[in-house]
């Protein structure tokens, strides 16, 4: 698989720029377009009796919105460095909804980690949970603080699913490019989820892999995957990205949602 088209989602968060340098280093390793993706919605506005009124209250936040979508387009051109094939694309939409339409064309999604101690995003933040439901691409969420993705040494967290399989297979051109691959399985049933088989097929296309069997861990999963990554110094995970629906909301089982929100290295899912 081929990387040719990296999106990474803006936002007013603090984290943007390192964000974008992120995504322009891979993007410069796999000789890919760096697409920038921005929205912004206008708010809807409250009921008033006077129609000028509303008009022209519209028109200030439609301009406010398009302010801050060129505030941010200006921080994609300055953080990318020369050299990297670079595209834009924003619109007064629903950034979440703007971005799983626009990532048809993309191979691969940056977006930002969106954890209780990582700031405001503002109203240009792509929430991760819906995103990963809805987009049918790889989404490499990276915590705030992170400028570079080196991907020399990664951490496979594997389950016998479709997701897990998806995600291994999305993830082949930074595995394929990595010094040392661990596959590390957390449960009951470790024995029993083909890690084995999974690393077969891994050295089958050249990647370099230790298996880790866990069936009695001391920790919660979410917590044996950071540990074994802190212990390879690791700085990519790959892993899927599990949830179910109820009340027509996306709620993620405890690993998925752990991961989405405190992960302090990059993490690539698939769903």
């Amino acid at each position: 698989m081929k990387i040719s088209n990296i999106m990474v989602s803006l936002d007013l968060g603090s984290a943007t720029a390192d964000r974008v340098q992120l995504a322009a280093g891979l993007a410069e390793r796999f000789e890919a377009t760096l697409t920038g993706v921005a929205a912004r919605q206008v708010p809807g506005l409250v009921a008033v009796s006077d129609v000028g009124e509303v008009e022209r209250i519209y028109e200030v936040e439609e301009r406010r919105a398009n302010e801050q979508l060129a505030e941010v387009r200006a921080v994609f051109e300055r953080e990318v460095e020369r050299g990297v094939r670079m595209a834009w694309r924003a619109a007064l939409a629903n950034p979440t909804a703007f971005l799983v339409e626009q990532a048809r064309a993309a191979d691969l999604v940056v977006i930002g980690r969106q954890g209780p101690a990582d700031g405001d995003p503002g109203l240009m933040g792509v929430s991760a949970g819906p995103l990963l439901m809805e987009v049918g691409r790889p989404v490499l969420v990276a915590p705030p603080g992170i400028e570079r993705l080196s991907a020399k040494r990664v951490v496979v967290a594997w389950k016998d699913t479709r997701e897990a399989r998806r995600a291994v297979q999305d993830a082949l051109p930074f595995l394929c490019r990595a010094d040392a691959v661990h596959v590390v399985v957390v449960g009951s049933h470790a024995h029993q989820e083909g890690a084995e088989d999974v690393a077969a097929y891994l050295s089958g296309h050249g990647v370099s892999v230790t298996t880790h069997l866990l069936p009695n861990p001391t920790f919660e999963p979410s917590d044996e995957i950071m540990s074994l990554a802190q212990r390879e110094r690791a700085d990519l995970v790959v892993m899927g990205a599990y949830g179910h629906t109820r009340l027509r909301e996306w709620i993620f089982g405890g690993a998925t949602r752990d991961t989405l929100q405190t992960m302090p290295v990059c993490c690539l899912m698939s769903h």
